[in-house]
């Protein structure tokens, strides 16, 4: 907070016209999230009414896009799961086996890499190169005019578009969560096991099997097919949603990422409350 000529200012804001923007924001926030939600309704409902329509140019594009945003990303998932298994869930180990806690090993790892990390990093990675592809893809076909185009021939662009990124990407989350989650616990282990920590395989799989529980297997899951929608509903959204100009399609992926990282969060958290309340 700081004075401008007599006036209370807030971040550059008048402090008395700070509500307004709050309430601005708040609406706009409303309007965005109800916009979002009638275009997941309106691809769920293509998808479960048109599956079995025109499957022979649906399917391989739902191929395609499975090896875009699964296949593809293995080599980085195996980086990325070195270097959280070897840095973070090593010396995690490391750090309760010298405290004498390591009775709480397959505790910790379930709740953070099992429930957390796996989920949350798997849906990021494939934002970060998958959805922000998507975007650009769309809003070029867009401003380009093969919306329209396809809409004349009398083919929904929803069924032709958003549906194979749809399936795609939430399956592609879903595998490469449980990919990403086993690569991670072996490296971690692996690091302890280079560190001459005395922790036998057994007794680590094991604690980690036994603090697992049916919620977790569903709550996970769930969570990985949530987040995948959830890209492929806000991606697809804004590369279709108006009209534009092949100027606008950076600041509308920009957009795309922003929205798309606090729904993860948002949903993320919401998972939380499951846990907090059984």
């Amino acid at each position: 907070m700081w004075h401008v000529n007599g006036e209370e200012r807030v971040c550059g804001l008048h402090f008395g016209k700070l509500p307004q923007w709050i309430g601005r924001n708040v609406i706009n926030v409303g309007y965005s999230t109800r916009r979002l939600v009638s275009f997941a309704l309106i691809s769920l409902t293509v998808l479960l009414l048109k599956w079995r329509v025109a499957r022979a140019a649906v399917g391989p594009l739902v191929r395609e896009q499975l090896i875009k945003s699964g296949v593809k990303l293995m080599p980085l998932f195996i980086f990325l799961a070195a270097v959280i298994g070897l840095v973070v869930v090593g010396q995690t180990i490391s750090w309760l086996t010298r405290v004498g806690a390591q009775g709480y090993l397959g505790s910790v790892m379930v709740v953070v890499v099992i429930r957390e990390l796996g989920p949350v990093i798997s849906a990021w990675a494939v934002l970060t190169r998958v959805g922000t592809a998507n975007v650009v893809e769309l809003s070029t076909a867009r401003a380009l005019g093969e919306v329209e185009a396809l809409e004349s021939l009398g083919i929904d662009p929803i069924h032709f578009f958003v549906v194979p990124k749809l399936v795609g990407l939430a399956l592609s989350v879903f595998s490469l969560t449980v990919y990403f989650e086993a690569a991670v616990l072996f490296f971690g282990y692996a690091w302890a096991f280079f560190q001459d920590i005395p922790l036998m395989p057994g007794e680590y799989f094991g604690q980690i099997a036994a603090a697992l529980g049916w919620l977790d297997f569903l709550v996970v899951g769930l969570k990985a097919l949530i987040f995948g929608v959830i890209i492929a509903v806000v991606t697809c959204y804004h590369g279709l949603a108006r009209p534009l100009q092949l100027e606008q399609v950076p600041v509308v992926t920009v957009r795309a990422v922003g929205q798309s990282i606090v729904a993860l969060m948002v949903v993320d958290a919401l998972f939380l409350l499951v846990y907090l309340i059984r």
